[in-house]
């Protein structure tokens, strides 16, 4: 295979100058509870206050912004669950290009809506039976498109990253720093900028319990491909990682971690509750293993990023008063 070119801290810090005044700087909360159930200093990222929901924008605006006046003639296509597809939609939008989104048909309606409502042509296929990544480079090859994968490609990835860049600016090295795991974009991301700005700092990844093809991936060395994972944390139903996201996460991430649905539920309760804030399954992943953890991070400075809030509010009430 040929040898990758991987994104560095240099690409992030670029991606920042990139996005700034476009995306949202988003606050960084902490919990006087949290902070006394853990004996710890914890700081909450709130990416579920990007723009569109997520910090899936970043990503997208990086990439979509870097187009020649040919490619944003022709339009962009990307296949997503969800959020990317908003903020492919979304940047596409505000840069003045045409944007194509392969969605799954089950994905949450609310996301289907968004997304058509950033002025994306939103094509629906089977993610238990078809190949989205296939129907992506065909829709690409038919129509000259250029494809924008959610996770694994560079632009994407250094988007990613200016989240976990900004909260290191805000409050300095940490001593562990939770991140959510779907294809790797966000994980990889914040990894470069972890290296760079607190080296010393234990990085976890946290994937569904249901989809735990990145806990494999990392402790067998090798990619490792799975079905798509039947979990309520749908912005992490993804079946393997990237090529260039698993060089990165091999080389710098600690461990990587598995949260269950009903661990998810409850961090979802916690926030509503406690932080007044509406969090997505997905986005309660980093939580959710800090909370398994909280005893080895005594008197420690401890970082977790929320990666979004997009849920539909009625299944959000359902999840909330589930047993």
């Amino acid at each position: 295979m040929t040898q990758l070119s991987l994104p560095t801290f240099d690409d992030v810090v670029a991606a920042a100058k990139r996005i700034e005044g476009v995306a949202h700087r988003t606050p960084v909360m902490t919990s006087r509870t949290v902070n006394e159930a853990f004996g710890a200093e914890v700081f909450f990222k709130c990416e579920n206050l990007q723009r569109m929901g997520a910090f899936k924008f970043r990503g997208a605006f990086n990439a979509l912004s870097k187009f020649t006046e040919e490619q944003r003639r022709r339009g962009v296509v990307a296949f997503s669950s969800g959020n990317h597809a908003q903020a492919v939609a979304l940047s596409a939008r505000l840069l003045n290009m045409p944007a194509t989104i392969v969605m799954p048909h089950d994905a949450p309606e609310m996301k289907v809506a968004a997304t058509r409502g950033y002025g994306g042509n939103v094509v629906i296929y089977d993610r238990y039976k078809e190949d989205r990544e296939q129907i992506g480079r065909d829709l690409a090859a038919r129509h000259g498109l250029t494809l924008i994968p959610p996770y694994d490609h560079p632009d994407v990835m250094a988007g990613q990253g200016t989240a976990a860049k900004e909260l290191f600016e805000e409050v300095g090295p940490l001593d562990a720093f939770f991140v959510p795991l779907g294809g790797g974009g966000l994980l990889s991301g914040s990894a470069l900028v972890t290296r760079a700005l607190s080296p010393d700092c234990k990085l976890y990844a946290v994937e569904p319990e249901a989809g735990n093809d990145g806990q494999q991936s990392f402790r067998s060395g090798n990619i490792v491909h799975i079905d798509t994972p039947r979990t309520i944390a749908d912005g992490a139903q993804t079946q393997h990682l990237g090529h260039y996201t698993f060089a990165i996460i091999r080389r710098d991430v600690d461990d990587v971690l598995t949260a269950s649905d009903a661990e998810l539920i409850d961090c979802m309760r916690f926030f509503a509750a406690r932080m007044k804030t509406i969090v997505e399954p997905t986005g309660c992943l980093g939580f959710a293993a800090a909370r398994q953890m909280k005893d080895q991070l005594k008197g420690k400075r401890v970082g977790v990023l929320i990666s979004g809030g997009n849920v539909d509010i009625q299944r959000f009430a359902e999840l909330l008063l589930s047993n």
